[in-house]
């Protein structure tokens, strides 16, 4: 079987926490080789995070399967010297570094293009090389607040708190930014010969995801505000809630319409010139939401299910994690994989969606132990013996 669609390229990954150590899971999902430099005592941030594995931190375990780690003393020169030859061996960088930490490691993208000419040079922050905020530090949830989600996020309500995404859309969503960019990158390269620098906001990444709520103000002015799980330009396209448990209905078509209809027996709001089609639905929105709720609180999540499924209406129950995990399409599809590690032993961790017909994704690795990689990285790459690897362990370099 062939490796993955990656397979040959090589990444050194400068990333910690979670914007670039995702982005470098999707592509070592994809075959490449990830090659994770990280600091001798302590390693990646998230090693040490809160909720702990057998003495390994989980957020480290869900975002670095199939990783080499190598340790090494960035701040000797000796140290220095051997990334810069790793340079001249990989395909790719990637920091998410705030800017001018590379500058000052001697490893900024101008020296770097230098040393190795044919390099993708991918660099995540919170703000972007360039601009008023480029130096400000930034997570998850800064992202979030300053690029808009967080204002359109949560309860209906007046005077709700407001409610960051359940995940981390402000670090993900640059990550996946990220992929992209850096394969466009090396198929440009493929032409070109020469690599260059990609520059990804967690800031930007918001604005883009934020696409209908901007465009919607800047032509019409509208603001938007939370709207609990409501779509805000179609109905009914929201979760209600059941006799026992909430189920998300979807018609917002004309014909997703006619069969919910059907299916709940109010054929006469078909021709009910206030909500017959999807434009004065949305415009009565005030009148017709109480009569969904009342409607849908007529029935057991188990009953409406079955009266939808007859009749081709889109729904789904809103799953927990628990739910999730053991969902018989999601597990069908692969996307709950068991790997082991050293320490942690055999564990389950979220697969990949990328599904490829003759390439496929292989993760059968776990997390790497800190500096597990060293010794082999340093051979094979660049040659050293293994007295001179022993020289290095000596001095604390590696």
């Amino acid at each position: 079987m062939a490796g993955g669609p990656l397979e040959g390229i090589s990444v050194l990954s400068f990333c910690t926490a979670l914007s670039g150590p995702f982005c470098t899971m999707v592509l070592g999902d994809m075959g490449a080789e990830i090659i994770k430099i990280e600091s001798i005592d302590e390693g990646d941030l998230t090693r040490g995070s809160t909720h702990q594995i057998k003495g390994v931190g989980s957020y480290f375990l869900s975002v670095n399967r199939g990783k080499k780690s190598i340790t090494l003393d960035l701040k000797n020169d000796r140290g220095k010297k051997i990334v810069i030859d790793l340079m001249k061996t990989v395909d790719v960088l990637t920091e998410n570094f705030r800017p001018g930490v590379m500058k000052r490691l001697g490893f900024d993208y101008e020296t770097v293009h230098k040393i190795n000419p044919k390099l993708v040079y991918a660099s995540i922050s919170g703000f972007g090389q360039t601009g008023p905020y480029a130096h400000k530090p930034a997570f998850d949830m800064i992202a979030q607040a300053m690029g808009g989600v967080i204002s359109i996020t949560g309860p209906v309500k007046p005077g709700s708190p407001p409610c960051r995404v359940g995940y981390s859309i402000g670090d993900i969503a640059a990550s996946l930014f990220t992929v992209s960019g850096i394969l466009a990158a090396l198929i440009e390269r493929g032409k070109s010969g020469e690599g260059q620098m990609l520059d990804i906001s967690m800031l930007d990444s918001q604005v883009a995801l934020c696409e209908n709520a901007i465009v919607r103000y800047l032509g019409t002015g509208e603001i938007c505000r939370p709207l609990g799980s409501r779509h805000p330009t179609s109905t009914p396209f929201e979760a209600y809630e059941t006799l026992d448990k909430p189920i998300v209905l979807i018609a917002n078509t004309e014909k997703l319409w006619a069969s919910f209809c059907k299916a709940a027996g109010k054929e006469e709001w078909l021709t009910d010139e206030r909500y017959n089609t999807k434009y004065v639905r949305l415009a009565n929105y005030e009148a017709f939401y109480p009569l969904m709720v009342d409607l849908m609180k007529t029935k057991t999540y188990r009953q409406w299910a079955d009266l939808f499924d007859a009749h081709e209406v889109m729904y789904a129950p809103i799953n927990k994690i628990e739910d999730v995990v053991v969902d018989p399409q999601v597990i069908a599809r692969e996307m709950i994989v068991e790997v082991e590690h050293p320490q942690v032993g055999k564990h389950k961790i979220a697969g990949t969606p990328l599904k490829f017909s003759r390439t496929p994704c292989k993760i059968d690795k776990a997390a790497p132990e800190l500096g597990a990689d060293t010794c082999e990285v340093l051979s094979k790459r660049l040659g050293l013996t293994d007295d001179q690897i022993e020289g290095l362990k000596k001095e604390k370099i590696i």
